[in-house]
């Protein structure tokens, strides 16, 4: 029964906190795993981080007190602690980029029922001297058809917040939090707090621009032809360095060169990477029309050793990063005769000896 007793109301919710201590712990992780299924079946892209708390008796007692108890008593109206408590159960998604923000926002709205919606990104951007940690926050719960469903049991009852942010905003308020005093500090330790808060700020937004400056890139890579007229190989002087520059193998155009060869392989980004890095280390200019040709010449060769031992061993694993490895290796030997590791060229070349012999 609500009272205007504090001490009473502490002794309630306590009673009510621990009892109720698992369900608690059941709706978090519940609640973790819907809103991952969710994102993962939507277009919001990478998602870093979802994770789950559920909010410490005394620190839920400590918020009431700071933040409802005095109105609540002045205006004499009873109250039960739980009833003010919407962030007992908090869910926290960290996306790689701030405009993933309201794409997640859409489609935990669209699914659960929401209560209330606390802006901190907006709330931050629209003062000139404020600094802290930006998000957005939602109050949510089951929506109805949701919560006559057996499986979101767990759930029933459970309001919960959702803390969205980038990965920039996380790491900020995870600073911001050790910045204490904040509103009594010198204002000289307010300006550099407010110039390191812009900073984060701006790696937030170039983070953004250089992820869409990329997909541009990778959708060029995919429209471009696949190897270069052989004319321009013969651009006036004052243009050839320029124009080799731009044509060097890159991530992007081998993807397009690789992906024509290899079209049921998925290439992971950052082997490829690393993957180019090793050509260029051995020819820092390496084009894309050089891998186009490597690869139209010598594939047919490469494939037939790897079937040679794949057949003498059919546990070992030749993947296509393996056979441009020796496509590279037959379309220029002095260059590229370290691209191989010592056993496997050694092999290579006796396999290919005794082929040309047989030919021959």
């Amino acid at each position: 029964m609500a009272s205007l007793d504090f001490e009473q109301e502490k002794r309630v919710f306590s009673k009510y906190y621990e009892s109720n201590r698992k369900q608690f712990a059941e709706a978090r992780n519940a609640y973790i795993r819907v809103i991952g299924s969710l994102l993962k079946r939507s277009e919001v892209g990478e998602i870093t981080k979802i994770e789950g708390r559920v909010k410490e008796k005394e620190e839920c007692i400590k918020k009431f007190h700071r933040k409802y108890q005095g109105k609540l008593e002045t205006d004499e109206q009873p109250y039960e602690i739980k009833d003010f408590i919407s962030d007992l159960i908090g869910i926290r998604i960290v996306c790689l980029y701030e405009d993933q923000i309201p794409v997640v926002s859409e489609v935990l709205q669209r699914h659960f029922k929401t209560l209330d919606v606390t802006d901190k990104i907006l709330a931050v951007e629209s003062t000139e001297d404020s600094f802290g940690y930006k998000g957005l926050h939602l109050d949510l719960a089951l929506n109805d058809e949701m919560a006559s469903q057996p499986k979101y049991l767990p759930c029933a009852d459970q309001p919960f917040e959702v803390q969205i942010r980038s990965l920039i905003q996380d790491a900020w308020s995870v600073l911001d939090h050790k910045i204490k005093y904040k509103k009594s500090i010198p204002i000289d330790l307010k300006r550099r707090i407010n110039i390191l808060s812009a900073l984060f700020e701006l790696a937030d937004r170039e983070f953004k621009e250089i992820r869409n400056a990329t997909t541009e890139l990778m959708q060029q890579a995919t429209v471009a032809p696949i190897s270069d007229p052989l004319d321009d190989a013969r651009e006036a002087a004052g243009q050839a360095a320029a124009a080799a520059s731009a044509k060097t193998v890159n991530v992007f155009n081998f993807l397009r060169v690789a992906g024509h060869f290899f079209r049921d392989f998925e290439f992971e980004d950052h082997k490829v990477d690393d993957f180019v890095q090793d050509i260029l280390k051995l020819d820092s200019g390496f084009q894309k029309s050089d891998l186009h040709t490597c690869l139209i010449e010598n594939l047919k060769t490469a494939r037939d050793y790897r079937d040679h031992l794949m057949a003498e061993n059919p546990d070992r694993t030749f993947s296509p990063y393996t056979l441009i490895r020796h496509c590279l290796y037959l379309y220029d030997q002095e260059v590229f005769g370290r691209i191989l590791a010592k056993r496997a060229r050694e092999r290579f070349a006796g396999w290919l000896k005794a082929a040309r012999g047989t030919s021959a």
